[in-house]
């Protein structure tokens, strides 16, 4: 089977590619020059000579903040381009599965957020990222899109990794305390991925690590597991603040926890839970920077 993986350098993307080779796979990696994600008038003529059986759309426009300038860049990556990919997948008889984001949500509401809950994005890039959703189904009915939140990985820039930086550093560390949500591993992500590829399934999943806890909460444990898997931090201490006193352009949603009991029904999954998954993502990095 041909699998063609976009976004495959980044933190999702890095970790797809991975685990469709270790299933035996072939892997369709374009970088930008080979499939560029702002030219969604090239895409579709792209991606159908390629010919993939599968297309896992793993790239985004995802700098929240910037996209509030940057509409029409992130209008063209996560809506427009999300779309192209669908009618090449139709075109080529190809499955699609499109990456989403909680953000589609306000975050307005006290229970985590199912798949039938209606969107009400707070800004431009989770508008982008809900009319990206919308387009890839009306062009292919049968893709799969899968919702995620608060990303983390070996791979990339993230959460975890400035965190680690600034404690290192010996620099004070502020984060809000009033935004909560679910941190997930890259590598639990692609494993789900491969698994609803292999469950024939099709149409709007929740995916995230199990519990939810704050931005100043997971910063906190970051540092605590950190120091036991072995990392030299010089800052141990995290205060917490509010949002209001860490303004930024984009509005984030306050409660951004997603329900995953449709997925795990369907696949019969067991979550691992978020703080687990921080260990076992510590212990890899630890050991990538230290060998």
């Amino acid at each position: 089977m041909r699998v063609l993986v976009t976004g495959a350098s980044g933190q999702v993307g890095s970790e797809v590619v991975s685990a469709i080779h270790r299933l035996g796979h072939d892997v369709i990696a374009p970088d930008r020059s080979g499939l560029d994600l702002m030219q969604p008038s090239q895409v579709e003529q792209r991606v159908t000579l390629l010919g993939p059986d599968w297309i896992l759309n793993c790239a985004a426009y995802t700098q929240v903040d910037r996209a509030e300038d940057e509409v029409e860049q992130a209008m063209t990556v996560n809506r427009d381009s999300a779309a192209a990919l669908a009618r090449a997948a139709a075109a080529c008889n190809a499955r699609l599965l499109h990456i989403s984001t909680d953000f589609v949500f306000s975050g307005r509401q006290s229970r985590p957020y199912r798949e039938e809950d209606t969107p009400d994005p707070l800004g431009v890039y989770g508008r982008s990222k809900l009319e990206g959703e919308r387009a890839v189904l009306e062009a292919q009915p049968d893709a799969v899109v899968l919702r995620t939140a608060w990303v983390y990985g070996v791979h990339g820039h993230n959460f975890v990794k400035t965190m680690l930086r600034v404690a290192a550093e010996g620099r004070p560390l502020r984060v809000v305390d009033d935004q909560t949500g679910s941190p997930t591993w890259a590598r639990d992500i692609a494993e789900v991925i491969t698994a609803l590829m292999q469950a024939g399934v099709s149409g709007l999943y929740h995916y995230t690590s199990a519990g939810s806890v704050s931005w100043c909460g997971f910063a906190s444990a970051i540092l605590s597991e950190a120091i036991k898997a072995g990392f030299e931090l010089r800052t141990q201490i995290v205060e917490p603040i509010t949002t209001a006193e860490y303004p930024t352009p984009a509005t984030r949603p306050a409660y951004s926890v997603l329900d995953t009991g449709k997925i795990e029904d369907e696949l019969g999954l067991s979550i691992p839970g978020w703080r687990d998954s921080l260990v076992a993502m510590l212990g890899e990095l630890y050991t990538c920077e230290t060998s």
